[in-house]
């Protein structure tokens, strides 16, 4: 379950109520990768070997789930086993359900650059949006982020839902591994801001656009401009912000210069 109905005491105005309210839950997943421990993330305790995939692969650690002999889910423990008995991480790393996501240092110069030539219509663009802030534990809790990943007519490929955007960017990232999606041919849509970690991931599975009913950041555009993957944010209604790799949008005019 991703929510637990909790007691409160409901005030409104001068009056105090006894009441219940569903709270979100939240729980520690540790993970060890060929016998050391390589991650303590704060998490949803839903999809957990579509995150793990996710990560690993987001991570550096496996380039694909080919190199992944096994995965063993215990309670909140998960044993991963690479056919690269070497593939670790160089620390241990703790991922925390608020916004900061992970702790990866972004160098944009090391970073893949997107290889696609994907082009969306704004009317594909606006549904997938609307289609994956459609949920109901996000409506009940108000405490849940939501990622999608579509393919390039807007079909939902995935939806996933995590208390942190960059752990539901992993889980679908990790769904399309297992799936063998072609991510070229995606596009990732999120509930939250788009920040340099969200775009770390989405170059390193080259997904080239990212889209949000949120904002962004100045070093998540920076990193997708050396990238060449699309950001698109406060998308609602017929409006939405362009900020890097417009001609990924059809019909989009060329932006005048900066500076």
């Amino acid at each position: 379950m991703l929510y637990r109905e909790l007691p409160i005491v409901k005030v409104d105005g001068d009056s105090f109520v006894p009441s219940t309210h569903p709270v979100v839950e939240e729980m520690p997943l540790s993970v060890t990768v060929n016998g050391r421990h390589a991650l303590t993330a704060m998490t949803s305790p839903t999809m957990l070997r579509e995150f793990v995939v996710g990560f690993l692969y987001t991570e550096r650690i496996v380039t694909g789930f080919h190199e992944v002999e096994s995965i063993r889910i215990e309670g909140n423990t998960v044993s991963v086993l690479t056919k690269n008995p070497l593939a670790i991480l160089t620390s241990h790393k703790t991922v925390l359900s608020g916004c900061g996501g992970s702790t990866s240092f972004l160098d944009a110069g090391r970073l893949p650059g997107i290889v696609s030539d994907l082009t969306l219509s704004r009317e594909v663009i606006r549904a997938a949006t609307k289609e994956t802030l459609d949920s109901e534990p996000h409506r009940i809790t108000g405490g849940i982020h939501l990622v999608g990943l579509f393919d390039g007519e807007g079909r939902a490929i995935r939806i996933a839902e995590d208390i942190g955007r960059h752990n539901a960017l992993d889980r679908v990232v990790g769904h399309g591994l297992l799936e063998g999606i072609d991510f070229s041919r995606t596009f990732a849509v999120s509930s939250g801001r788009i920040s340099s970690e969200m775009v770390r991931k989405c170059l390193l599975a080259n997904i080239p656009v990212i889209v949000s009913r949120g904002a962004t950041t100045t070093a998540a555009v920076e990193a997708a401009e050396a990238g060449g993957l699309t950001i698109i944010g406060f998308v609602r209604s017929r409006k939405m912000n362009i900020y890097t790799g417009w001609e990924r949008v059809r019909g989009a005019s060329t932006p005048p210069p900066s500076g």
